[in-house]
């Protein structure tokens, strides 16, 4: 993905849209006691690096994308009861998940097929030019993703309905694209038991529409704008949109042009990233509550974040980035946004960078900077009070200040980078031009 926030300023303008904006939640007065976490790396496919979407489903089941040794490629993985299932490619060398449902069914949102792009298009953004297409896997059995008449599709999540939320590019050229894309594209949700296809269309006036997340009452989450250099080039996401019954509707703004919807939970809440109007492409988490906006802040120090997952219990999975790119793993709860690694045991030698996805039980699931061998490592924290907590690591006093593991600019392998234009959920490639 193409960086959104390249160069940063600091300020906020409040707009009325779409209802009242609010100020970035402060600390309440009688703030609740802040939950620890047990800790742990779920493993890799033999490389270095990981993750950009990593999932959590209600029954702890885990997906990421892991590259392989020597981190030239990648695949989609499943975590389940402590084992790694590689789910594999449609026959060229990547792919990589998107979201998955409580009933073990995981969409593989893009795979090289091993076949070149008619039109030489990068639409999966793997820097292969090979048709890119989907499928959801379950328990071993793999389920083609339809198309919309073009040649590529992804896919980005799947609600316990079934509903499969895909996007894919149309038959018809579209003349806002950026080389090398040339077809259109739009989202759609799909029934695999019946073959129904909803296309969710743009708001009137863009050309593409892309969606991230949809919830078990049908309410799908994206963006409406233009074509871009890629399926899903977030540089052209102009408005933030909730689809209801098929029809989009604008969630409103900062006052900025790119403008994220990532994450809606069964109450229609929703969170993302909103962009400000500063000098530079500077955004801040949000949340949307029925009409209402807020800004989520940052951490101390930090100019950006993102809302990536918000469970029913209104609990937001984030990432907060300074002015370099140096992101840490946060929590949004009860109006207070709390680093992650200042909740974990003081003697873990992991740093916590990107909080992607959090499932009702609390459980979260991310990123982080392994510091003993400089790997990045897909990682799962537990609440201190679930009994599947690691009681020995919950006996260790949690870091609350965290200067023994400092962020810092995660340097990704080239062929993960490519991957972070087209994911949700995708880190540091939309914080920083590496």
């Amino acid at each position: 993905m193409k960086s959104l926030l390249t160069t940063f300023g600091i300020g906020l303008l409040l707009l009325t849209i779409a209802g009242p904006i609010r100020l970035a939640a402060q600390e309440p007065e009688h703030p609740k006691a802040q939950i620890r976490y047990s800790v742990k790396v779920l493993g890799s496919l033999g490389g270095t690096s990981c993750c950009l979407v990593i999932e959590i489903n209600d029954r702890g089941w885990v997906d990421f994308t892991s590259n392989l040794s020597g981190d030239q490629n990648f695949h989609p993985v499943l975590w389940r009861n402590g084992q790694l299932i590689d789910l594999g490619t449609l026959g060229g060398p990547n792919a990589s998940v998107g979201g998955m449902n409580d009933h073990g069914d995981v969409t593989v949102g893009g795979s090289d097929t091993g076949i070149p792009d008619p039109l030489g298009e990068d639409a999966c953004s793997f820097g292969t030019h090979q048709t890119c297409l989907s499928y959801v896997w379950h328990q071993g059995k793999r389920t083609p993703v339809p198309t919309l008449g073009g040649n590529n599709n992804d896919v980005n999540a799947i609600n316990n309905r079934g509903d499969v939320l895909a996007f894919a590019e149309t038959p018809d050229a579209d003349p806002t694209c950026v080389t090398p894309q040339v077809l259109g594209y739009e989202a759609f949700i799909w029934q695999p038991r019946t073959g129904e296809i909803r296309v969710l269309h743009p708001l009137a006036g863009d050309s593409v529409s892309v969606a991230f997340d949809i919830n078990d009452r049908g309410q799908a989450v994206g963006y409406s704008g233009g074509c871009g250099s890629a399926l899903g080039d977030f540089s052209t996401a102009y408005h933030a949109v909730m689809w209801q019954n098929g029809k989009p509707a604008d969630l409103g703004n900062f006052g900025g042009n790119i403008n994220i919807p990532l994450g809606i939970n069964n109450r229609g809440d929703v969170v993302g990233i909103l962009q400000l109007p500063v000098i530079g492409l500077v955004g801040h988490a949000f949340l949307w509550t029925k009409g209402h906006l807020t800004d989520l802040g940052t951490l101390p120090g930090d100019v950006t974040s993102w809302g990536n997952r918000i469970n029913d219990d209104g609990v937001v999975a984030v990432q907060s980035c300074d002015a370099n790119g140096n992101c840490r793993a946060a929590i949004w709860r009860d109006g207070v946004m709390t680093d992650l690694n200042t909740l974990i045991p003081a003697n873990s030698q992991l740093f916590l960078e990107v909080a992607n996805s959090i499932n009702s039980r609390g459980e979260i699931v991310g990123y982080a900077l392994d510091q003993e061998t400089g790997a990045t490592v897909p990682f799962l924290a537990t609440p201190c009070d679930r009994q599947e907590s690691d009681s020995d690591a919950c006996a260790q006093p949690a870091d609350d200040t965290s200067t023994s593991r400092q962020p810092r600019a995660l340097s990704l392998p080239d062929s993960l980078r490519q991957q972070l234009r087209r994911q949700r959920g995708f880190g540091l490639g939309a914080v920083r031009a590496r």
